[in-house]
């Protein structure tokens, strides 16, 4: 049949219509993480007054993968897995969590993301140690002790597509009602090592590992195995039932496929 390949490129169309063309940096992008990274130690050094004690901040792979587990349920509240800390990291005895939605999908920035945290240091009085408003994002960005970060951002359509992204951070800030860095003595003075930026760095701990992890609750887990019947059973009959209709449809009406 003539329109026989026009059919099939119409199936495909009508099967494949679904997937979003939009996508999301991985978290093994190294722009993604480099952004990160830059943006967070960016408000740590800038702190109002300056810390003596506050660590740079590094990546690390466990918690990219923790807040891409969490980003992928699609929902705007805490990982209700924080407290069980063997279910969100298999080393770090604390871990804490910020979470940013916004929409359209195509604005998102992570440099414009962090900067929604941190701009809540206008709430923040570093003296009283109080928040006028929510400030918890932003005394978590610039918790000192707090030197290693893992961030994720998921397309979520829930209704509309939204984008979650998901920053974890060990050890975890907020903690014991504590200021969120010390002030006294001097920029660096509480450093052990060095002083880059107004930020003590060590190489032992600036250093970068590797985990063979994923959390027992990761959605992708469990989403796994239906993939594989999607892929292997139902797109397939879909496919064939997709062109049985595409042939009806140009057998009845056989102008439809036509083109002057």
């Amino acid at each position: 049949m003539g329109s026989m390949v026009e059919m099939l490129l119409w199936a495909w169309i009508i099967l494949d219509s679904g997937v979003c063309s939009f996508s999301l940096p991985e978290i093994t992008d190294g722009k993604f993480i480099d952004e990160c990274v830059r943006e967070h130690n960016t408000a740590r050094s800038s702190v109002s007054p300056p810390a003596s004690n506050m660590l740079y901040m590094t990546w690390d792979e466990g918690l990219a993968i923790t807040a891409r587990a969490w980003a992928r349920r699609c929902v705007v509240e805490h990982n209700i897995y924080l407290n069980d800390v063997r279910r969100v990291h298999p080393t770090f005895s604390s871990v804490g969590e910020n979470i940013w939605t916004g929409y359209p999908p195509s604005s998102f920035s992570v440099t414009q993301a962090i900067k929604r945290w941190v701009d809540e240091e206008q709430y923040y009085d570093y003296n009283s140690n109080r928040c006028t408003d929510v400030c918890g994002h932003y005394t978590q960005v610039v918790w000192a002790s707090s030197y290693k970060v893992g961030c994720a951002a998921q397309l979520c359509p829930n209704g509309v597509s939204n984008v979650v992204f998901v920053c974890n951070y060990a050890t975890a800030g907020n903690m014991n009602g504590g200021k969120p860095y010390q002030s006294q003595r001097g920029v660096c003075s509480g450093c052990k090592d060095t002083c880059e930026e107004n930020l003590c760095r060590s190489q032992e701990r600036d250093s970068q590992e590797s985990y063979n992890w994923t959390p027992d609750w990761d959605p992708a887990l469990a989403s796994k195995g239906s993939n594989y019947v999607t892929i292997l059973v139902v797109r397939p009959v879909a496919l064939i039932f997709t062109f049985i209709t595409a042939y009806a449809v140009h057998h009845y009406f056989p102008d439809v496929f036509c083109y002057e």
